[in-house]
């Protein structure tokens, strides 16, 4: 069965695993036009189903999303006040899923924090600008129904 674990789960209240780990997680089955990267599940630590579901993990892939980035936070130069004043500036980026599929990395264990963004072009650049993301990880889990051995 394949599963995806989203990076924000992760990093929110999850345990991290290696391959040939045994694990138990909430899960929530996809449906194909649900499923974004070809998983059957998703993990959901909140909220998510009362019953566990206990397997070994036998394979894991860091996936990465590309984005184009419509927001450059260092635009515009420092804000104009007085000393000492406190000034609050937007400094968040839009982000547009780029054409294309997500890549898959082969990795031995889910990292507990993921990567923010990685930067493709550095400045001066145009916007919108490519940036990629690791958005989380794509499960091979072997549970006693699925029987799954790569």
């Amino acid at each position: 069965m394949r599963v995806f674990y989203a990076d924000w789960q992760m990093e929110c209240c999850g345990t991290p695993f290696a391959v040939g780990d045994e694990v138990a997680w909430r899960l929530v089955p996809t449906t194909g036009r649900d499923s974004r990267y070809g998983e059957t599940a998703l993990v959901e630590n909140h909220g998510g189903p009362d019953r566990v579901t206990t397997g070994r993990v036998r394979g894991i892939d860091l996936v990465h999303q590309e984005y184009l980035a419509h927001h450059d936070p260092r635009a515009g130069g420092p804000p104009a006040g007085k000393p000492g004043e406190v000034i609050l500036m937007a400094a968040g980026r839009a982000l547009e899923p780029a054409p294309g599929a997500p890549t898959l990395e082969p990795v031995d264990a889910c990292p507990r924090w993921f990567d923010a963004f990685e930067e493709e072009e550095q400045p001066p650049r145009a916007i919108p600008y490519p940036v990629r993301r690791a958005v989380g990880v794509l499960v091979t889990l072997e549970t006693p129904t699925t029987g799954h051995r790569p």
